[in-house]
C-alpha cells in the first residue's frame, strides 16, 4: 500500500482531538500549580543540560538506588528517549523497566535538535501510520510519519528487532525508573565517531483513545503538582 503523506495536526479525528484537548488541560494547570520541586519537570531539564554531562557523573548508578516508597503508579508505562550526542534519537516504550520493550523505532530527528524542541517546555512527539493492518493493535504498525511540535520531521520504520546498542541501552537501565544522563559507550572508537550516548526515562499515563489511537503523557510524582511537559501520540488514519 502507497505511504501518503497528510498534515497530522489538520486531520479531523475525534479520539485524537480529546487527547490532544486532555493535554492543553495539563498545561493550563501547570502555570498555575508549577512547583519548583517537581522531579519530572526536573527530567527535561537535566534532559536539556545532556551536553554539559559526561559518563563520569554516574547518573545510572545515583538513579538506580531503590526508594523505600514507589514515587509512581505502579500501572505506568515506561517511556526511554535515547541516542549518541552526534546521532539520531530513539524511542522505547516498556511496561515495565525490567521488560523488554513492546515498542522501539528510531525517530528522523538528531539528538542535538530534540534538546532544542526541549527549551519550549512542551514537546509533542506524534507517530502517524497510514497503514492498517487487519487483527493489529495500533503500536504493531510498521511504518510511521514522525511529527514533533506540529512539523513533520520524515517517516521511520518500527525495529522489529533490537540492535546490540539498542540492547545495551535497555540493559544498562533496567534498574532505572525515571532520570536523565549519559551511558558510557562500549568502545573508545564508538565514542570518538557518535559521541556519548544520552538518555531520558520517564513514566506515562497511556491514554487509550480508539483501536485506532494512543497517547502517552508524562506524569510526575503524586503531590508534585506539575502538569504534562512531554506528550506522545500514536494515530492510524484510514
Amino acid at each position: 500500500m502507497p505511504i501518503r503523506s497528510s498534515p497530522f495536526f489538520n486531520m479531523e479525528s475525534s479520539a485524537m482531538l480529546s487527547m490532544l484537548r486532555h493535554t492543553s488541560k495539563s498545561m493550563d494547570s501547570k502555570h498555575s500549580k508549577k512547583s519548583s520541586g517537581s522531579i519530572g519537570g526536573g527530567v527535561l531539564k537535566m534532559f536539556k543540560l545532556l551536553p554539559m554531562l559526561s559518563s563520569g557523573c554516574k547518573m545510572v548508578n545515583l538513579l538506580s538506588r531503590g526508594h523505600r516508597k514507589p514515587l509512581l503508579k505502579d500501572y505506568a508505562t515506561t517511556g526511554t528517549i535515547f541516542g549518541f550526542r552526534k546521532g539520531r534519537v530513539f524511542l522505547a516504550i516498556q511496561e515495565d523497566p525490567h521488560c523488554l520493550p513492546t515498542f522501539i523505532i528510531e525517530l528522523p530527528m538528531l539528538t542535538s535538535a530534540l534538546q532544542k524542541e526541549m527549551a519550549s517546555e512542551t514537546v509533542r512527539i506524534a507517530l502517524e501510520s497510514e497503514t492498517k493492518t487487519p487483527r493489529k493493535k495500533v503500536l504493531e504498525e510498521f511504518v510511521w510519519g514522525i511529527y514533533c511540535n506540529g512539523k513533520k520531521i520524515g517517516y521511520s520504520i518500527r525495529r522489529k528487532n533490537m540492535s546490540e546498542e539498542e540492547m545495551y541501552v535497555i540493559d544498562a537501565l533496567r534498574g532505572v525508573s525515571m532520570g536523565a544522563g549519559v551511558l558510557p559507550c562500549r568502545d573508545q572508537y564508538e565514542q570518538e565517531m557518535e559521541g556519548e550516548m544520552t538518555y531520558m526515562r520517564a513514566r506515562f499515563d497511556r491514554v487509550i483513545g480508539s483501536k485506532d489511537s494512543e497517547a502517552l503523557y508524562m506524569i510526575n510524582p503524586e503531590g508534585s503538582g506539575q502538569g504534562t511537559e512531554l506528550s506522545i501520540f500514536f494515530l492510524r488514519s484510514h
